[in-house]
């Protein structure tokens, strides 16, 4: 369990960090940024990761049922649509918010979902895991006052074009929402198409972890197919194609690269983490994974700067969902080990 914890640890790091490097970017618009960090996240590294990691890759895919397989991506592909949603609310209320309302969500629903394929745990396991569920939408509810009592001063002190910026908080907050609803399918998938991708990984003669590998090649790829012609209609609608052009290409292209191999190395750490954490692995390591990824994102967005100009009681919020949000996931860990 101990490594379980780690691993889960670990990914939200990485998850918390992932979208970072996006604040570096010049010269892109939110779909030359997002377009190609989505086309080498669900493209070219799980392609390149199944080829060079996982024995008989090819025909591992090529012989899974096709009710795991079409479970898997049609999860996926609602995944695929949420965190596109998530780029999108990040880019409206940056990056501690967008954050702490899509995880927040995502931890609320994803944690469950699991249990429609795993079955329930003993009632009092469950009841203790049900229990820490609503304290994690506590912090929610405070991550969102946060939000709206921010835009409320932003619109006090701005005028003009910054008045109607400010006014998109509740519209980010929203698609934050939906996004995190939707992302959910993420769960659903890695519960339900581990046991025949594990299965088929060692038959192959693959190690352990490799099966979070192919779970998300799986995943990802799936992601794809509503993701990436998404953003190939917003290019060429809205005639950014030329931006890919700019001189701050090379360097725009390597942030977006470390957004991608983050969100996809910390993927694939938690579907490690949720097979070592046993048979509940799949709800507390969710939760685990999430509410580190919040709580990194948080800082971040503290440290660059996004609620300097905020006053303090927006900020109390925001730490007191935080905080919230914490105790939520601990009281799920608990449930985890009542055995």
């Amino acid at each position: 369990m101990t490594i379980g914890i780690i691993f889960a640890v670990l990914a939200g790091l990485m998850l918390g960090l992932y979208a970072l490097p996006e604040k570096y970017t010049k010269g892109y618009e939110f779909e030359n940024t997002w377009g190609m960090m989505f086309f080498i996240n669900m493209l070219i590294i799980p392609v390149v990761a199944g080829f060079l990691l996982v024995n008989g890759f090819q025909g591992i895919i090529s012989n899974m049922p096709s009710d795991v397989l079409w479970k898997m991506v049609l999860a996926s592909v609602l995944w695929g649509v949420g965190v596109m949603m998530w780029g999108k609310a990040i880019n409206y209320i940056g990056l501690s918010l967008g954050f702490s309302i899509f995880i927040g969500t995502v931890i609320l629903v994803g944690s469950l979902l699991p249990f429609l394929v795993d079955g329930l745990p003993s009632m009092n396991v469950f009841l203790v895991m049900l229990l820490g569920i609503l304290v994690v939408l506590v912090g929610v509810s405070f991550n969102g006052k946060a939000g709206i009592l921010r835009q409320a001063e932003d619109d006090e002190n701005n005028t003009g074009d910054e008045a109607s910026k400010s006014s998109s908080m509740v519209t980010g907050i929203l698609i934050a929402i939906i996004g995190g609803l939707l992302a959910t399918g993420f769960s659903y998938a890695n519960a339900y198409g581990r046991p025949y991708l594990h299965e088929a990984c060692q038959n192959a003669g693959n190690p352990e972890w490799i099966t979070a590998v192919m779970v998300m090649v799986i995943i990802y790829l799936s992601g794809a197919i509503f993701v990436i012609p998404y953003f190939i209609y917003q290019l060429s609608t809205k005639k950014l194609w030329g931006k890919f052009s700019s001189s701050h290409t090379g360097k725009n292209l390597f942030y977006t690269f470390i957004m991608a191999l983050l969100n996809f190395a910390a993927s694939g750490t938690f579907a490690f983490a949720a097979y070592k954490l046993g048979s509940s692995g799949n709800t507390v390591g969710y939760a685990i994974f999430n509410t580190v990824c919040v709580a990194v994102a948080i800082i971040m967005g503290i440290l660059t700067g996004e609620w300097k100009k905020t006053t303090s009681k927006p900020r109390k919020f925001l730490y007191m969902g935080l905080a919230t949000m914490i105790i939520g996931v601990i009281i799920i860990a608990s449930g985890n080990a009542i055995r």
